[in-house]
């Protein structure tokens, strides 16, 4: 089973990555902030809200103070996983693992309030959408830290 395979199973939930690699504490550990932490932030009820596109429900229905906590704990399964499974050989290839976490946290914190195209598209939706500026600011970095390195040899 390959490094993307378990990044995959992180996708799936938190902890499953490292647990095909055989470090069953952390990925017990991981499973298990995954629950709480979507437990203690109604994750899956502002899920359903959201896909049923009821907006202003799963922004009454999501505990912020729990939901924050949530990208960082997904992105660091995901880093983790891949990275022990013997992927993210490259030098700074956490980066674009950690501006998605960021920028996805950011989202989350906007989401009540921050509107795009006239549209409030809540926790949900805003925070994924924020992963694609922290994907591409963190793949950016990564090119602009590597490359000056280079420079410097």
């Amino acid at each position: 089973m390959g490094a993307k395979e378990k990044l995959f199973w992180s996708i799936a939930l938190p902890g499953f990555g490292q647990l095909l690699n055989g470090k069953l504490v952390k990925g017990i550990i991981l499973v298990l902030l995954e629950f709480l932490v979507n437990v203690k932030g109604n994750i899956n009820q502002v899920i359903i809200s959201s896909f049923h596109g009821e907006i202003e429900k799963a922004i009454e229905q999501a505990d912020f103070q729990w939901l924050m906590f949530y990208p960082c704990l997904y992105f660091f399964a995901m880093w983790d996983a891949f990275k022990d499974a013997g992927g993210g050989k490259e030098p700074f290839s956490f980066l674009p693992f950690v501006f998605s976490a960021y920028f996805m946290t950011v989202g989350t914190i906007y989401s009540p309030k921050l509107t795009l195209f006239g549209m409030l598209f809540g926790p949900i939706w805003l925070s994924i959408l924020f992963v694609i500026p922290g994907l591409f600011v963190g793949l950016l970095l990564k090119k602009v830290i590597t490359a000056v390195q280079k420079a410097r040899e």
